[in-house]
């Protein structure tokens, strides 16, 4: 089989894609700062299409669709059935805020999509609220019911923490989990700026030694980390040149990010 091996010895076997930098929150911890620059560009539905048929040439085999908030694409339907039609691909998920994802999680299913990650950092109205520059935790709540019932599962819920699962609204969010028979991980708050970041508690994120992922910004540039200033444009370089280039690129750990944000990186 064909695949990608960095400069440590991993096989880099998934892609994160971020299909957009637009956001209905305004986290706190994620939002750019007023005033901060933001690159042009999002790459088209067609142009998405033809990456993850590289990639899958490559021997990338999990394709994850993230933001901003993904759902805010009008074509995000189509693009999940574009891409889970494309040979290799084994997994196709989503990363969202679950906002609009009552509305969505059946059209998704039915057009290929496997399963969905869910941020939901507290289960109390006003502490969602204030966590989310005024989200409403009920649309959450609801998107994750219809992702359960649309067979989207297992439905992974993504806790970000200060520092442990043990604040309030963190047990708050693991017992609505363990409820609902969700799998929840608690992500500890990260600086990209700073290259502050720890590995995630439950999932596999953080843990650089046996990573296997890059990413993809909404702008088309391929990341060989999330902590990493460094991107290939896969419009210079060509959209395998770019694949290869942040493969080889790959850092033994991440390093810090000044150049892009979590919206246009997909965090």
């Amino acid at each position: 089989m064909v695949s990608l091996i960095d400069p440590l010895g991993r096989r880099i076997t998934y892609l994160r894609i971020s299909v957009t930098r637009r956001c209905n929150l305004r986290c706190y911890y994620c939002a750019p700062a007023p005033g901060a620059a933001v690159r042009a560009g999002t790459m088209s539905r067609e142009r998405i299409l033809e990456l993850v048929r590289v990639a899958a040439r490559l021997g990338f085999r999990k394709v994850r669709l993230t933001g901003g908030e993904p759902l805010l694409r009008a074509d995000i339907v189509e693009i999940v059935r574009d891409l889970s039609r494309v040979a290799g691909i084994e997994e196709l998920c989503m990363t969202t805020n679950g906002i609009l994802l009552a509305g969505m999680a059946r059209d998704l299913a039915a057009a290929g999509l496997r399963r969905v990650n869910v941020s939901l950092d507290a289960v109390d109205a006003g502490r969602y609220a204030q966590i989310t520059g005024g989200g409403d935790v009920e649309k959450v709540l609801s998107g994750i019911a219809a992702a359960v019932e649309a067979g989207l599962t297992p439905v992974k819920i993504n806790c970000v923490v200060a520092e442990s699962a043990s604040e309030p609204d963190a047990r708050a969010v693991g017992e609505y989990a363990l409820a609902h028979g969700l799998e929840v991980r608690f992500i500890r708050r990260m600086d990209m700026a700073r290259g502050l970041f720890w590995k995630v508690q439950g999932g596999a994120g953080g843990d650089c030694p046996r990573c296997d992922r890059i990413r993809v910004t909404s702008d088309g540039r391929v990341k060989p980390c999330l902590f990493s200033d460094r991107g290939f444009d896969i419009d210079a370089l060509g959209i395998e040149g770019a694949l290869r280039a942040a493969v080889a690129a790959k850092p033994p750990h991440g390093g810090v990010c000044r150049t892009d944000g979590f919206r246009s990186v997909g965090g």
